[in-house]
């Protein structure tokens, strides 16, 4: 593990290539899984205020879902999620014309129609946030076949997973957070050529 800062990540972060290639997943993400996306907590009170402008934009099916248990739940491990549609996928999913899923939370902030763009968890994904017990947080590269696109596509692109997810990364820690990360990448990479 690499210290940026108080925080801890992997080095498959710095190292590792990825790319989402929505044509060839078709958003996976949203549909696969045992739970919903997890939510930091924080969020079930962003989720909630974005939810007038959200549900327009989402098929019955996710609208229902959410009528009934509300914005967010707590699945079968106590953790804080976004419901999900007869346990597949994210009650907040868009599908298009192609079938590809897209966040209807991400729809309605670029629309400017909320300021909540969407859960971090997935906006960071492939990172996954452990909080350590002395309130560091870690930040590990998680492999998910579905992501095998990804991994191809960013590697013929030579993007690593840490640049890919700048913006996440930004949201979660900071810009000045993420130029040291730029840094220590540099340096780590510098003398641990890829």
């Amino acid at each position: 593990m690499i210290a940026v800062g108080n925080v801890l990540l992997s080095e498959d972060l710095l190292e590792k290539k990825f790319v989402c290639d929505l044509s060839a997943c078709h958003g996976a993400c949203c549909v696969e899984g045992d739970s919903g996306a997890p939510l930091r907590e924080d969020e079930p009170g962003e989720l909630e205020e974005a939810l007038d402008a959200v549900l327009p934009l989402l098929p019955e099916s996710g609208r229902a879902v959410l009528r009934e248990v509300g914005a967010f739940e707590i699945d079968s491990d106590g953790d804080l999620v976004t419901p999900l549609v007869e346990g597949k996928h994210c009650a907040y999913t868009v599908f298009d014309e192609k079938g590809s899923a897209h966040c209807g939370v991400e729809l309605a902030w670029k629309a400017g129609k909320t300021a909540f763009r969407k859960p971090l968890s997935c906006q960071l994904y492939p990172i996954r946030v452990l909080k350590l017990s002395d309130g560091t947080e870690a930040l590990n590269y998680h492999r998910w076949n579905i992501c095998a696109p990804a991994r191809v596509c960013g590697q013929k692109m030579g993007v690593p997973v840490y640049r890919f997810l700048k913006d996440g990364l930004v949201r979660a820690y900071g810009e000045s957070w993420y130029a040291a990360l730029e840094e220590t990448a540099e340096a780590w990479l510098g003398g641990n050529p890829r």
